[in-house]
């Protein structure tokens, strides 16, 4: 079959039959389809969409181009959650700690960075010695042990996707919701989880920016987790401001331990909590997310989490003693206060903020590029806030006086005062369940 008609004719807004685009994705994995020409379909993709039909059979491409793991008969239910990108995300980092100290299993598989968004992978990195890629049997063995493992994809576990992530990255094609959507919940298939928890940011800082499409979007989610035998729901999270108070991979893996400690910025600890009650609640654990949410406060008062995240760190390579001491991870060696140029109540926009970190190091403009662990931002006020001329806002974490500058100009462009307050912030916009209610 000739290649090149099949991207002109989703180019052209016409419907792949499940025949042609398991020819082209296969031939993309075997090497007969070169990257140009799949960035070239994801383009098209993007621009005209994928149908039901198709956006199943990519799923179920993606699933069967590795190995499916299996945990039906294995102990306490396993579970995952998933977000589909913010700024200062480091809701993971707490919360598999957090819910596998409440008994459930968490085998989760994350990605890194996408546009002007963080990474799991990225941020686990930044802890001295730690390992995303392992070995599957050692995977098990983490998660029998410990209770949840946190890895990056494998050449056994969705190959097809990891190359399509890398492309999505890097060629303006991340926020199409049937390409988000197949590559979540791909992935989240192949686990071998029960249930799963979708955390849809929506705002200027996500990739769905208005409520409507993250909205359809997590119903494209959910239903199709439902067919392939997953329960799911998913609550669309305001992302317009940053989450929490850092924006940068060593500075997000302090501020998760500082909140696995009993601590840490309010937002995260709502946000952690709202999709953690969701998994109890489906894993049959709680009756109700108000219960269950209360319940999983009180672990992570204790600081009971924090010591289950510490023998995670270990047993997957890295520095256990960061848990307690997170002044071990690597810090940048240029920091810079930035100033409030006036008075006013304080709004800060995800996004902008999401390519400062960007253009300092803390993500990819290219595949091939290398991750700075160290630089970002430190939010001293946060969106909301009233605040005085001259009051350090942020702190600028940089490898050099230059880049520090540059960011300097961003967060210029990134800041706005206003006279008025702003309308208070609201968190959790919506939930979206798999019997079709969406709760509002």
């Amino acid at each position: 079959m000739l290649l090149t008609p099949l991207i002109e004719k989703k180019r052209d807004g016409g419907r792949l039959t499940p025949d042609e685009l398991e020819t082209l994705l296969r031939s993309y994995m075997e090497g007969t389809l070169a990257d140009y020409q799949m960035s070239a379909f994801l383009m098209a993709a993007f621009i005209r969409g994928l149908d039901p039909g198709e956006l199943s059979v990519l799923t179920r491409a993606i699933i069967e181009s590795g190995t499916r793991l299996d945990f039906t008969d294995e102990g306490p239910p396993h579970v995952d959650k998933h977000s589909t990108g913010g700024v200062g995300d480091k809701v993971s980092l707490v919360l598999a700690p957090l819910l596998a100290e409440a008994g459930l299993r968490v085998p989760m598989m994350s990605g890194r960075g996408l546009g002007h968004t963080g990474g799991t992978l990225d941020k686990l990195e930044a802890i001295p010695g730690f390992q995303v890629s392992i070995e599957l049997d050692r995977f098990r063995t983490i998660l029998d042990e410990v209770g949840c493992a946190m890895i990056g994809q494998t050449k056994e576990i969705a190959p097809l996707d990891g190359r399509l992530y890398a492309l999505r990255d890097v060629t303006g094609t991340v926020p199409s919701p049937t390409l988000i959507a197949a590559s979540i919940v791909s992935k989240k298939v192949a686990e071998g989880i029960g249930a799963l928890v979708l955390d849809v940011k929506c705002g200027r800082g996500a990739f769905m920016t208005d409520e409507r499409r993250a909205r359809g979007l997590a119903r494209t989610m959910v239903d199709l987790a439902a067919t392939e035998g997953v329960r799911a729901t998913a609550l669309l999270t305001a992302m317009d401001a940053p989450l929490g108070y850092t924006i940068g991979n060593a500075l997000e893996v302090a501020e998760a331990i500082e909140t696995l400690r009993g601590g840490g910025p309010a937002d995260l600890r709502e946000v952690t909590l709202a999709l953690g009650a969701e998994l109890l609640v489906s894993a049959g654990r709680a009756a109700d997310v108000e219960a269950a949410a209360a319940g999983l406060a009180t672990i992570l008062e204790g600081g009971a989490a924090l010591g289950r995240f510490a023998r995670l760190i270990e047993a997957q390579g890295g520095d256990p003693r960061v848990a307690d001491d997170p002044g071990r991870l690597p810090s940048a060696p240029v920091r810079v206060p930035f100033r409030s140029p006036a008075p006013g109540w304080l709004d800060i926009d995800a996004r902008r903020v999401g390519f400062a970190s960007v253009e300092l190091g803390a993500g990819r403009r290219r595949v091939a590029d290398r991750v700075d662990p160290t630089v970002g931002f430190e939010l001293r006020r946060v969106a909301g806030d009233h605040v005085s001329e001259g009051e350090i806002l942020v702190t600028i974490h940089a490898a050099d006086a230059s880049s520090a500058a540059t960011a300097e100009q961003r967060l210029i462009e990134a800041i706005e005062l206003s006279e008025e307050p702003l309308p208070p912030r609201k968190l959790i916009l919506d939930r979206v369940a798999e019997d079709g209610r969406a709760d509002g």
